[in-house]
């Protein structure tokens, strides 16, 4: 019985390999908020969550078009998918507070920064829509 040679073996080149699968993986699971959706959304203030304690507020949701039309969402937020807020952020300055949602709060925390960097003052992030502060 003949056994194969060790010495041509290399453990790393293995690491290598769990390394580049496991790079990949994060890499798809992070960028799947940055998908195109339908610009379908505006702010309107039948959207908006009228608590007189907190002022104005708005609840954004930052997920895709998909992800709110087929995970679910609160009808008191309004869809604003993350590659889109940029250019949407003007239109939430009337508000005294925002808040963001998405599906686990990742989004919803860079969504959170971009205003802040932007001089928002009030803001914050809810971590996942089932969160969404709805009266």
């Amino acid at each position: 019985m003949k056994f194969a040679s060790m010495k041509n073996y290399n453990p790393l080149k293995n690491w290598f390999w769990v390394a580049l699968i496991g790079v990949t993986v994060t890499s798809v699971m992070a960028c799947s908020g940055t998908k195109t959706a339908t610009d379908k959304t505006e702010v309107t203030e039948a959207t908006q969550n009228p608590d007189p304690k907190d002022g104005k507020m708005i609840v954004v949701d930052v997920r895709t078009q998909g992800e709110w039309d087929n995970d679910g969402h609160k009808d008191c937020s309004i869809l604003i998918p993350l590659n889109e807020l940029e250019s949407k952020m003007e239109s939430l300055r009337e508000y005294d507070k925002v808040v963001f949602v998405c599906r686990s709060g990742g989004r919803a925390g860079r969504a959170t920064e971009m205003l802040k960097a932007n001089g928002f003052n009030n803001v914050e992030n809810a971590g996942p829509w089932q969160n969404a502060p709805c009266n």
